[in-house]
């Protein structure tokens, strides 16, 4: 077999590869055994049909197609190692000359990585929002914990704000009650905003047994949209009694035993909070930086499948999940579709871009990953995608995809190189140390956010 590379742009070129027909011979043997479990021959048994009769009843155009398609991979394998190519994707192939017993010859136009130069990236400086945690967010962490362990008992008075009551409801449009219009015993918090636009209005002041009319658009079901005239029952009062903000409170709610222990420990989680978003804006900070500093050669096709993969997976599981098209979803989000285009195609950029530097940077730096780490963030995935930790290592192994892990870690640990080589300051121009502890699980985290999902394959090429 002989090969040629010819570089069609940085990110594509075109293998011209030559067989001698010799070389088929195998594929040939496999192609004529193939067919003869397929096919019947009076007078001869299944599997023991000549290959001159099966040339003559199925034609050897057949048999020559059988043997290409199974050989084409093979050698296009060959010749991409022949030019230590990194290919990305499928190949378009094109078989430009095959004549029966001399010669196959073909070309093979493919994406391949482009080579890149990472430069000096110890000077990327970024400024963070600075660790404050205020007296207002301690008493507004406190108050949402109270919020948990308030009690509630029935009351025989009219509803007022913060009581939860006992609703029936039903709906009307143009005086036809709606079919998903009516519900019964619905539970709901007076001033919580979380039913229907009118609701509060109309409930407050009404005693358990008493109704009230009220006209609202409705939020969802098969009338969603529309102005619905609504009657609502309701069918029991209840008071909401908070807590007392003391050590009782402290002793039911937590492991403590007084409330200026549980104050404390608010403001030191709170602070813990703030460090890990800050230590996240660091990273995606850094990580923009060092896009800008590095020129990234696109391959279109990597790039088209990439924004094809993203549609498809918002459109049939994200918003389907949801019961919306995306004609509804960019209504939601008051956008156009060339403005949703346009972003999508952005953010896939992006994330092609941070895939390719990262790997880079990961070869440049010698960068391992060993099992104890790889250990660790299976574990963090498992526990995101709800899987039990076994369970999401047998679907990585059956799947195939446990280089794609290792690649998340190891971009992640290449991140956290960059990012400790940087100056971080924080809004007051403290410069910031990184937790070291955390770091490399929040930048596998930070790189995971930023690049291609999709990833970059080499497949079987087909005639």
């Amino acid at each position: 077999m002989k090969s040629a590379v010819e570089t069609l742009n940085p990110t594509r070129v075109r293998l011209t590869v030559e067989v001698p027909f010799e070389e088929l011979k195998p594929s040939l043997d496999a192609a004529y055994k193939k067919i003869n479990q397929q096919v019947t021959v009076k007078g001869f048994r299944q599997g023991k049909i000549p290959a001159r009769v099966i040339d003559q009843r199925f034609g050897r155009g057949a048999v020559l197609e059988e043997a290409v398609n199974d050989a084409l991979p093979k050698f296009y394998t060959e010749a991409v190692n022949e030019g230590e190519l990194n290919v990305l994707g499928q190949p378009d192939v094109d078989i430009t000359e095959l004549k029966d017993g001399e010669l196959l010859a073909f070309t093979a136009e493919v994406d391949i990585r482009p080579a890149l130069e990472i430069p000096d990236y110890s000077g990327i400086e970024v400024e963070v929002d600075a660790v404050e945690v205020s007296d207002e967010d301690v008493t507004k962490s406190v108050e949402q914990l109270r919020e948990r362990f308030a009690t509630t008992s029935p009351v025989e008075r009219a509803a007022q704000d913060g009581d939860v009551l006992t609703l029936n409801l039903e709906a009307k449009v143009d005086g036809e009650v709606l079919e998903d219009g009516v519900a019964e015993g619905v539970t709901y918090t007076v001033g919580s905003g979380e039913l229907l636009d009118g609701i509060d209005e109309a409930v407050t002041g009404v005693e358990a047994g008493g109704s009230a009319t009220f006209t609202s658009e409705l939020k969802g079901g098969s009338a969603e949209g529309k102005e619905a005239e609504v009657k609502v029952e309701v069918t029991e009062v209840k008071s909401r009694e908070l807590p007392e903000l003391d050590d009782d409170f402290a002793q039911l709610a937590s492991e403590f035993d007084t409330f200026e222990e549980l104050q404390a420990d608010s403001r030191k989680r709170l602070e813990q909070m703030k460090k890990y978003d800050q230590a996240t804006q660091a990273q995606e900070k850094v990580l923009d930086e060092l896009l800008k500093l590095v020129e990234v050669p696109m391959p279109e096709k990597l790039l088209a499948d990439e924004i094809e993969t993203r549609k498809h997976n918002l459109v049939n599981h994200q918003l389907g999940q949801m019961g919306l098209d995306l004609a509804k979803y960019l209504e939601i989000q008051g956008k156009s579709e060339e403005e949703f285009d346009a972003e999508t195609k952005e953010q896939a950029e992006k994330g092609i871009k941070t895939q390719f530097i990262l790997d880079e940077l990961v070869n440049k730096e010698k960068l391992n990953v060993s099992q104890e780490e790889l250990t660790e963030h299976l574990m963090r995935r498992a526990q995101s995608s709800g899987m039990s930790p076994d369970q999401f290592a047998q679907a990585v192994v059956e799947g195939g995809q446990v280089p794609m892990l290792v690649g998340e870690v190891a971009r992640g640990k290449a991140l956290a190189v960059v990012v400790e080589a940087a100056t971080v300051k924080d809004s007051n121009g403290e410069v910031i140390e990184l937790d070291d502890e955390d770091e490399t699980a929040e930048t596998v985290e930070a790189a995971e956010a930023a690049e291609a999902e999709a990833e970059a394959t080499e497949d079987k090429p087909e005639a």
